[in-house]
């Protein structure tokens, strides 16, 4: 087995792993560290620095195929072991994964910029979903049918749906990979997954973890390297049965369409546009740390940010004027600094496109309060960026932002609201601030998301289905029904005639 070991020409927090052979630099493919056919590589880098994190093996097609092999042949004997074995193992993996967290959330704000608080609290986040899931797939029961036919016997079961394929986005690498995994795993599938190539490091750190506790061989491999060619593999091969994806609409609107041929079990977590609505009864402090979560967490690059705000019209002063002071208030850093709340974003195209958003909601009429520029700490750094009275036809209304910019906008009417809030292609999650509670539970059933959150931020976890609506997404993560989503269901009828 090879790990990087730090060079003069990588980054220097890289020497302060405790445990350097949780940085790897090759994929992992059927129990082994693999460099491909090719030996060719692509870059690693920190967003806050740029400074070269590693040189990670570029893999395509060819090695995809290998990959698929291996998990197709692993794929008996994983299926074949009681529950409990299977159990014991992912709950080793998920304790290995809390003892590394120091080590783990230390590459993870290295290659992802967010601050070490929230990798922190990803690797928590992440470890919870191997537990649930080491729990619930021992409840996948048997099911019994009262028969209608006389001397038979009836019984419906679920059974390991087959090899998974599983694609990850850069904004959650650790979280989004053990959300899909541990569910595929514990239902007795085996997985080939494919980690964004800006984030590839902490995919491969917890392969490394995987393999000490005891994953055999084939059951979990990480390819690493170019997506279309990786992706477009496991598309079109008849063994992958599933391809669980995290990503933008557009891309998995691609997805859907390349498997097509193949009828593919399809779970797929895709864009948000997430309303926050501030009613006349809310507490201003409390209304205005809820609107900090929702919209400044990784730095503003998450589906559920809450792009869109919408504050009645009675209070708006009072909750503009709370709510800039707070985002004044934010540090912006690099994400190992001591008190960082905001690093940078992931990439120059997507500072382009928040530069984008906030140049065309000024031009029509927007005001802009506090930010709307680069930061002094780095090319790829914004400003926290408050726009007040956002016109319904500017851009930062109409498309996902993923970036630290809060749009506000007013409203005099719940039904008005709702309708606003409602009109949109998206429906992963909406927030509501208000104490009136006839209003929550109307505001509960009239919006049209996957998820409502009412008066708090935090709301997902190994227990509940995370999924959208309409264009964002298929099926649910979490919960009972992500493990199910790897099952398929076997109907027996037992003549007891005879």
């Amino acid at each position: 087995m090879t790990a990087v070991f730090a060079r003069p020409d990588f980054h220097p927090a890289v020497s302060r792993l405790k445990d350097r052979h949780l940085l790897r630099d090759l994929a992992y493919v059927d129990g082994r560290w693999s460099a491909g056919a090719g030996n060719k590589s692509f870059e690693v880098t920190d967003p806050a620095s740029g400074a070269t994190i590693a040189w990670v093996a570029s893999l395509g097609a060819d090695e995809t195929a290998v990959a698929i092999d291996a998990a197709a042949r692993a794929m008996p004997a994983w299926r074949a072991l009681l529950p409990q074995e299977r159990a014991r193992i992912l709950r080793k993996w998920y304790e290995l994964i809390l003892a590394a967290k120091d080590d783990l959330s230390l590459i993870m704000t290295l290659e992802q910029g967010k601050p070490v608080s929230e990798s922190r609290g990803e690797i928590d986040y992440a470890a919870s979903f191997i537990e649930w899931y080491a729990e619930e797939g021992k409840r996948l029961n048997a099911e019994n049918v009262t028969s209608h036919l006389p001397g038979a016997e009836m019984i419906v079961r679920r059974e390991a749906l087959g090899v998974v394929g599983i694609v990850t986005p850069w904004n959650f690498p650790c979280a989004m990979i053990t959300r899909k995994a541990a569910a595929a795993l514990a239902a007795g599938c085996t997985v080939v997954a494919h980690p964004s190539s800006e984030t590839p490091l902490s995919a491969l750190a917890l392969a490394e973890l995987g393999e000490r506790a005891g994953l055999p061989a084939g059951v979990f491999n990480v390819i690493t390297g170019d997506a279309a060619s990786i992706v477009g593999r496991m598309c079109e091969d008849e063994r992958v049965r599933a391809i669980s994806f995290t990503g933008s609409t557009g891309v998995g609107r691609l997805i859907a369409a390349q498997c097509a041929a193949t009828m593919k079990r399809l779970v797929m977590e895709l864009g948000g546009h997430a309303p926050l609505i501030i009613f006349e009864d809310a507490d201003i402090d409390h209304a205005a740390r809820i609107a900090i979560d929702a919209k400044f967490a990784t730095s503003g690059q998450d589906c559920l940010a809450a792009n869109r705000i919408f504050v009645h019209r009675s209070i708006a002063t009072r909750f503009e004027e709370a709510f800039a002071a707070r985002i004044k208030a934010l540090k912006v850093a690099d994400g190992l600094s001591p008190g960082a709340a905001i690093g940078p974003l992931m990439h120059e195209r997507a500072v382009m496109k928040v530069e984008e958003q906030v140049d065309d909601a000024v031009k029509r009429g927007a005001k802009l309060v506090t930010g709307g520029r680069r930061h002094k700490a780095g090319k790829l750094f914004f400003e926290p960026t408050l726009l007040t009275n956002v016109p319904a036809d500017a851009l930062i209304m109409r498309e996902e932002t993923f970036g630290p910019v809060a749009a506000i906008t007013l409203f005099d009417t719940e039904e008005d609201v709702v309708a606003r809030a409602n009109d949109t292609q998206y429906g992963l999650v909406a927030y509501v601030v208000t104490g009136n509670g006839a209003r929550q539970m109307r505001l509960g059933r009239a919006l049209e998301y996957g998820m409502v959150a009412i008066n708090r931020v935090k709301i997902t976890g190994g227990p509940i289905p995370f999924g959208g609506w309409k264009q964002s997404g298929l099926g649910r993560e979490g919960s009972r029904h992500g493990i199910e989503a790897f099952t398929e269901l076997k109907y027996l009828c037992i003549d007891t005639a005879a």
